[in-house]
């Protein structure tokens, strides 16, 4: 792929910082979809008996969130960063795609968390290095796909171009 090429991926740099941004109101979001569902089952603490059926609905809060916005090209972070996602072949994703675009996106995060609950000792401090660190390999690891794609987008049959 050429640099003037349209389905070129733009730089890990900007889209390590669309990654983070993206993070910030995607947790955001989790914050009132928390607060809805609070209310509207009446939880009284983080351990209360609902805490499975929270987590299952900011699941789907989230996919909700993704595909719904992933089909129409751009997050709000994608659009600032002047990110889109698209096909391998450059065309707008369907419903289904997005879904499998996030449904593939949890290897950001799904070995650190299996990590964390099989060896519950890990301290905060140490629990943030892991991520990091897990983080820091995976965005790497784009740096050895032909097209500069992460992994995800690559099993996903999607790709992020410049918009």
């Amino acid at each position: 792929m050429s640099p003037g090429d349209p389905l070129t991926a733009p730089g890990l740099g900007r889209r390590m910082a669309c990654w983070l941004y993206e993070g910030i109101l995607l947790f955001a979001t989790m914050l009132v979809a928390t607060l809805v569902f609070s209310v509207a089952g009446q939880m009284r603490s983080g351990i209360d008996q609902l805490r499975p059926l929270l987590i299952g609905f900011l699941a789907i809060v989230a996919a909700a969130y993704f595909t719904w916005c992933w089909s129409r090209g751009q997050t709000l972070p994608m659009r600032t960063w002047r990110i889109r996602v698209v096909d391998r072949h450059g065309r707008r994703l369907t419903q289904l795609r997005a879904f499998l675009r996030f449904a593939c996106s949890s290897l950001w995060f799904a070995p650190v968390i299996a990590v964390l609950q099989s060896w519950p000792h890990f301290t905060l401090p140490q629990a943030g290095v892991l991520a990091a660190g897990w983080v820091t390999l995976w965005a790497l690891a784009s740096r050895l796909h032909p097209q500069r794609q992460f992994w995800h987008d690559a099993m996903a049959g999607t790709r992020l171009v410049n918009a």
